[in-house]
């Protein structure tokens, strides 16, 4: 019997669609079973150039009180950038090339090795700086003509810099460059190897065969020497009612041929017509050296192209002239007010060349400073404070005549340099064993007029837990071998002076004591991943270090600090680089 038409049209429609159906659930199935597509992580964006600028003895509290009269790089950076509030060294050798080191390292002294400016060589029985090198194969070499004596590298710090990190870990493609007055400022920020590493010294920019020489450089040596500067002025920025302070800085000591009074002529010493060493002197206590710095660092940039290679690029300046003002005259001083004034602008030509040749977010700036400054004991004697004048000669013939009748060699003690007591050969280990003798010497040291506390090395070794401040800090800064035998800690506002009995201390004040005043300074973030704000958590400028590292990518050797994660931006929500505008000012492509 014949079907319906309907039922066979229905049947057929039937079919199709579980054909239809399987098909589907076939190539679901080989979906499910083909391996998953493979996609590649995107690398997360890097800085293309770092920038580190140090303040040879800017205290934190400077940012607080100038801050209402810079209109230029230092506002940037407080307005567009992390403020740290809250950042200061945990160790006693607050000096120029230990703060560098640790800038630079992230590491504190008793790691990096760098415990002060320089140090009693126990094998040569001799002071050593800490940049000077024994190796015969290596000399300085000065630009522009110049004969520079000596030998400096960095082979005295023991860690990498995070220059020489980021240098190694990106297969060479990083450019290290830096520059400041001061040979321990200039190669500690380096690190043992750099592309350039320059520094003044006579009259002239100096660097070390290790580094070796840059043609920008011996062209800008011989274009603008600083011995163009001879016979201008340095006189106020702003009208004198504008200043916190009186007219003369009570207790300054200035430098040969100026007055304790504005205006201060780069003239040298009285009746000269050429530059001479007092000269020389006058222009490092004056802004035109940092201009002059400023001024190099530009230079580089444009020379070497940096910030637009295919690595990360390293710049250092280490601003030396506030820390000579500030010995000279104290931090209570319309100098140290107007330097910085000064130096707000420079920094302000040095961003804004940056944002044009690099590219505005494309790179990161750090600023902090090595250490703070006591005010001049003579000055805050007139606050009614106990202060006044450690004198080291003092102190030291103390110990003499302590141990002049137990049967010790004389001299005993070879060397008082600041803090550190460096006993002559032997002495210290037969005192180590001879208890009645070491508390003859700790009283003697202990009841010198300005001394508050004396520490042995031995209390000192592998940091030990503490809840003393003060003997943690030492602990801090202590190295073997290196570091003295016995430590002083003087009074609050006590200044340590190495002054020889009868004659007059050569400087207004100084610094290298646990104290906040020494210890706190500024620490400035801006730019590439940079979260801006105020932050009040305490920090170090070892931190600066590692946060770098972070923002690069790379590993340092060895550390002290850690990353300041609470001022950087989240994955995802860092700075979108810019690139650099060209010569009309637009962007580029």
């Amino acid at each position: 019997m014949t079907r319906p038409a309907n039922s066979i049209k229905q049947k057929s429609i039937t079919t199709s669609l579980l054909l239809v159906i399987a098909v589907l659930f076939s190539l679901l199935a080989g979906a499910q079973t083909k391996p998953p597509a493979v996609t590649t992580p995107k690398a997360p964006a890097k800085p293309k150039l770092v920038v580190l600028l140090v303040v040879d003895q800017m205290r934190a509290d400077y940012v607080d009180k100038f801050l209402p009269q810079w209109t230029g790089g230092l506002k940037r950076l407080v307005d567009e950038g992390a403020w740290f509030r809250d950042a200061a060294y945990p160790y006693a050798a607050t000096e120029t090339c230990v703060g560098h080191a640790t800038i630079s390292t992230g590491a504190f002294p008793a790691t990096h090795g760098m415990v002060a400016n320089a140090w009693w060589d126990r094998k040569e029985q001799k002071m050593v700086t800490c940049t000077s090198d024994p190796d015969p194969n290596v000399k300085n070499i000065g630009y522009a003509g110049a004969t520079p004596k000596g030998a400096d590298t960095a082979w005295r710090m023991a860690v990498p810099s995070f220059a020489e990190e980021l240098k190694f870990q990106t297969s060479g493609a990083t450019r290290i460059v830096t520059f400041s007055l001061k040979a321990r400022a200039a190669l500690t920020m380096a690190g043992h190897k750099a592309d350039a590493a320059t520094w003044f010294d006579n009259g002239a920019w100096v660097t070390s065969s290790v580094y070796g020489t840059q043609p920008f450089i011996e062209d800008q040596a011989k274009s603008h020497p600083a011995k163009a500067d001879f016979g201008k002025t340095w006189s106020l920025s702003l009208p004198e009612k504008a200043y916190w302070y009186g007219e003369k800085a009570f207790g300054a000591v200035p430098p040969e041929g100026w007055e304790l009074t504005f205006p201060h002529p780069l003239r040298g010493k009285a009746g000269v017509s050429v530059p001479d060493a007092d000269f020389y002197n006058q222009w490092a206590c004056s802004p035109y050296a940092d201009t002059a710095l400023t001024e190099l660092a530009v230079k580089a940039v444009d020379s070497l192209k940096l910030g637009n290679s295919s690595g990360t690029d390293f710049l250092a300046i280490g601003y030396s002239s506030v820390d000579i003002v500030g010995h000279a005259f104290g931090p209570r001083s319309r100098e140290i007010q107007d330097i910085l004034i000064r130096l707000d602008k420079d920094l302000a030509n040095l961003f804004a060349h940056l944002d044009q040749k690099v590219g505005r977010g494309n790179y990161v700036v750090a600023l902090s400073a090595d250490h703070g400054v006591v005010p001049i004991p003579e000055d805050m004697q007139k606050t009614g404070a106990d202060a006044g004048v450690l004198h080291l000669p003092e102190v030291q013939e103390r110990i003499e005549i302590a141990l002049e009748s137990l049967n010790y060699p004389k001299p005993t003690v070879a060397r008082i340099s600041g803090s550190d007591v460096y006993f002559a050969p032997d002495v210290y280990k037969k005192l180590q064993a001879d208890s009645n003798a070491m508390s003859y010497v700790l009283v003697a040291i202990g009841t010198a007029p300005g001394v508050t506390a004396v520490y042995r090395a031995e209390e000192l070794r592998d940091r030990p837990a503490t809840q003393s401040p003060t003997l943690r800090a030492f602990a801090n800064s202590y190295f073997p071998g290196r570091s003295g035998d016995l430590f002083i800690l003087p009074k609050p506002y006590w200044l340590m002076d190495g002054t020889p009995a009868g004659k007059t201390r050569s400087y207004g004040t100084g610094h290298g004591v646990p104290y906040n005043y020494d210890q706190h300074v500024p620490i400035l973030l801006m730019g590439f991943g940079i979260q801006p704000g105020q932050y009040f958590q305490p920090v170090t400028p070892a931190d600066i270090a590692p946060t770098f590292a972070a923002l690069c990518g790379i590993t340092l050797s060895s550390r002290d600090g850690h990353v300041l994660s609470e001022a950087l931006k989240r994955p995802g929500a860092a700075l979108t680089a810019k690139k650099p505008a060209n010569a009309a000012g637009k962007t580029n492509p």
